[in-house]
């Protein structure tokens, strides 16, 4: 690992206003991730996991505080530069899949490398290379409505991992899969985190918290305890 966090948080706050009452989802969350690190972030429902996680992906903004990655503030992007960043640095893996229903698996898996102007056969070759690593080489040609919950998740891994992200942001990966699925995923996060990506988990699972190297958890917004996972 470098001396120097691939992720750096400072004072992150989120405030969510609505009908003139305020929810303080985040409150002061400072936090550093080095490069190649696998973190898990743990807490009860409602403590502020799932926000800070779209804050890393670029997907929401703090309300104060500092985000800096790669050394760079993510304040100064613009939008374009925050959207080329998601898709060439980023990888996603929603709990609710977030496959589109009209395109195949394969258009699936292939779609973030589209946005990238990646040659279709570069594209072809990545999809058929990350859908053969989650067991849905077979699948090519069939559409999200055909496969089953555990299939769908598997796409969603492969479309995330195709492009070979530096950071995998992971949101409840196996929350909606059963207990034969969700340890084929873990055991992909840790063949990812193998070959040097940083991955940072969102899990209320004690036992799947434990393959991180590192446990920060969440209460009311707020770091209230870290440790080795």
């Amino acid at each position: 690992m470098t001396t120097q966090p691939l992720i750096r948080l400072d004072g992150i706050s989120k405030v969510y206003h609505a009908d003139e009452v305020e929810t303080h989802a985040l409150a002061g969350v400072t936090l550093e991730v080095r490069q190649g690190e696998y973190l898990a972030i743990a807490g009860p429902s409602g403590g502020g996991k799932t926000t800070l996680l779209s804050i890393l992906g670029l997907l929401d903004s703090p309300t104060s505080g500092e985000y800096h990655l790669d050394g760079h503030p993510v304040a100064r992007l613009t939008a374009a530069q925050r959207a080329q960043v998601r898709n060439r640095r980023i990888g996603f893996i929603f709990q609710a899949f977030n496959l589109i229903g009209d395109l195949t698996v394969q258009g699936n898996v292939e779609l973030p490398l589209a946005y990238r102007k990646m040659p279709a056969s570069e594209r072809r070759r990545a999809a058929a290379e990350a859908l053969e690593r989650v067991g849905m080489a077979n699948r090519l040609n069939h559409y999200p409505g055909q496969l089953s919950g555990g299939q769908q998740q598997r796409v969603a891994v492969a479309r995330a991992i195709a492009g070979r992200p530096a950071v995998l942001l992971a949101d409840e990966p196996t929350g909606n899969l059963d207990s034969v699925n969700g340890a084929a995923v873990m055991g992909l996060l840790r063949e990812l985190h193998g070959e040097g990506a940083t991955i940072c988990m969102v899990t209320h699972d004690p036992r799947y918290a434990e393959h991180a190297q590192r446990t920060v958890h969440l209460f009311d917004g707020r770091v209230s305890e870290e440790g080795p996972g």
